[in-house]
């Protein structure tokens, strides 16, 4: 991995961190740097701000053929889509195109699970790597975790790789974009789930799902493949004929290598069927949009020890059953942020499509019984996506008057489909605080406080996180006639 007077260019430099973190990997390295964006000097402020130590020439305001012409990587920022003109020309121009997922596959040592999908993979991540960690002795692994996560990006666990290291990644489509088949494979690859998501970026889902695909394309035979057999798109990958070995996750009873859920038990069919534990609890606590999750987590976990350091079953089972309720949750993923006797308030912010609020309703409608009071924050930055089946189970499950909508691009789509079945809008607000203000209003009885946005961010929020941190810091400040107990 030599870089030193190499000449790169960080095309695309944003203003969320990564295109920061990507410029100082390659400086530390010794790499000569370009960095260009379309954004003016103003807009990039902060992430200059960060860059003031290295030496970098800086294109702002444009992008140049000429700078591609100069260099000899091209670096690319998760916002720049594999069918900009500017990187089909640097393609054109033979040079190397890479983003964070390409530099990791190149030259990651080590084993590598790698997890993509529409929703569920950053639990899915988060708990195969806790699972793992309950066995890092015994098989004398140390195990990673990062990928398209904060704080714990791709370059940044590059360098701790090791031949006896275990990396769990949670990989974006967008950082599948630039995936190519010179490059190594994950042991282990999982597809959650493929639901309409990114319809602002892709043509269509079939381009989207393709994207997904490359988790596996370079994938021999001793590797495996995790697809879930209750989402449609497994058919899709088939096609693709993938040369691992193919074990499925479902709901129902499998026939297929796998595992499954049959009553409240959960069993994996593999060699012979084996029958694991009953979920009916971890469901109450976790939820059951959870239990695939779990299921991914808990398959995988398995194949890897079992194929790769001929763990026992039995005792990697027992294990399991015994830590099963220490398993953390990711932040702004359904997480109960705060909890009284009658009040709980839920904060989801990283619920960025109409599927995820659906979810985040069904499952806390009733939370405190029939008569919960259920008050719904929604609405943020279009993908391009089709809220009608959400305005369907917002008018089934909400009230009018607790409808709460904070106004973006995909809160107007909302409200026409809403205004389309009769339902009328007549909470919308400019700012989150405004909205929370609103929802305290309508707290009677036994209540349950959803902020689930159902849509990205960007008109007003510099990503889901930074959304969810400011939803946490307007309860603190506004919910005085509740006392600042955090669950």
């Amino acid at each position: 991995m030599e870089f030193k007077n190499k000449k790169v260019l960080i095309f695309g430099l944003g203003s969320l961190g990564g295109g920061v973190s990507t410029a100082k990997w390659f400086y530390k390295k010794g790499a000569k740097l370009i960095i260009t964006d379309l954004k003016s000097k103003k807009d990039l402020e902060k992430s200059l701000k960060r860059l003031k130590n290295i030496k970098a020439k800086y294109i702002l305001g444009k992008h140049r053929e000429k700078d591609i012409d100069s260099v000899d990587i091209v670096v690319v920022n998760p916002g720049v889509s594999y069918k900009n003109k500017f990187i089909l020309y640097a393609r054109e121009k033979n040079k190397e195109v890479v983003n964070d997922c390409y530099m990791f596959f190149k030259y990651a040592e080590g084993d590598i699970i790698a997890i993509t999908g529409t929703r569920g993979k950053t639990t899915t991540t988060t708990w195969i790597y806790e699972i793992l960690k309950l066995f890092e002795k015994e098989i004398k692994r140390k195990i990673l975790i990062g990928g398209n996560q904060p704080e714990k990006s791709l370059l940044k666990i590059l360098d701790k790789t090791k031949n006896n290291t275990i990396s769990v990644l949670e990989i974006s489509s967008f950082q599948l974009e630039f995936y190519t088949t010179s490059l190594k494979a994950p042991n282990i690859a999982i597809i959650t789930n493929i639901l309409t998501d990114h319809l602002n970026r892709y043509e269509n889902l079939e381009e989207y799902a393709k994207i997904k695909a490359n988790i596996f394309l370079n994938q021999k035979e001793d590797d495996f493949l995790i697809l879930n057999k209750d989402n449609k798109w497994w058919k899709f990958f088939l096609k693709s004929k993938p040369r691992s070995k193919v074990y499925f996750v479902s709901k129902k009873n499998l026939k297929n290598k796998g595992i499954f859920c049959k009553g409240n038990f959960l069993y994996i069919r593999d060699e012979r069927l084996i029958k694991l534990f009953n979920v009916k609890n971890f469901i109450k606590i976790y939820g059951e949009h959870n239990l695939y999750n779990l299921m991914f987590s808990i398959l995988a976990t398995y194949i890897y020890l079992k194929n790769f350091h001929n763990f026992n079953p039995q005792r990697f089972l027992k294990r399991i059953k015994k830590n099963i309720f220490n398993l953390s949750l990711p932040p702004f993923r359904q997480q109960i942020v705060f909890k009284k006797k009658n009040l709980i308030i839920v904060n989801d912010s990283a619920g960025t499509t109409p599927d995820a609020t659906i979810s985040a309703i069904l499952r806390f409608k009733n939370f405190f019984g029939r008569k919960t009071n259920i008050i719904l924050i929604c609405g943020g930055t279009d993908k391009n996506l089709d809220f009608s089946e959400l305005s369907k189970i917002i008018k089934q499950n909400i009230l009018p008057t607790n409808l709460i909508l904070l106004n973006g691009s995909a809160t107007q789509k909302l409200i026409k489909e809403l205004g389309r079945i009769n339902y009328p809008t007549t909470n919308i607000f400019e700012s989150l605080k405004e909205c929370f203000k609103k929802a305290l209003e309508l707290i009677k009885g036994k209540s349950v406080i959803i902020f689930s946005p159902g849509a990205a961010s960007f008109e007003k929020f510099k990503n889901e996180f930074d959304r969810g941190k400011q939803f946490n810091k307007i309860i603190k400040i506004l919910l005085l006639k509740y006392d600042n107990t955090w669950a």
